[in-house]
């Protein structure tokens, strides 16, 4: 590897054409995937500065800090960035429910040959 991007200790986040990256968030205390968003710089270093998981909403067009209406806050505990840095992980601890449906991980349903199933 001779690229400083993959191999280096510099962070150098390579943005889509929208200037996104997709953000993972699963919870620090078991790993359980909570929900999938996208950050802009600014979302990544408000959450690297502030501790709350920031995140740059594509429908309404704007920063919004999860929790910031629900108050089911998620609290950085650590961010990991892949080997091509166009995805981040963030390890959080979340304050409540993460889905907007008030499910505790957006991903609460299985897909089967019958159709969703609920988990």
């Amino acid at each position: 590897m001779t690229d400083p991007r993959e191999s280096g200790l510099l962070l150098d986040p390579k943005f889509d054409a929208n200037g996104l990256l997709t953000a993972v968030v699963v919870d620090a205390a078991d790993g359980a995937v909570l929900m999938v968003g996208h950050m802009d710089r600014e979302a990544l270093d408000l959450t690297q500065e502030s501790g709350r998981v920031t995140f740059y909403s594509r429908s309404r067009q704007r920063l919004w800090t999860k929790g910031e209406s629900s108050g089911h806050f998620l609290h950085l505990v650590e961010m990991r960035i892949d080997c091509d840095q166009d995805a981040v992980l963030v390890i959080a601890r979340p304050d409540g429910p993460t889905c907007h449906t008030g499910e505790r991980s957006c991903f609460y349903r299985r897909l089967t040959a019958e159709g969703l199933q609920r988990l």
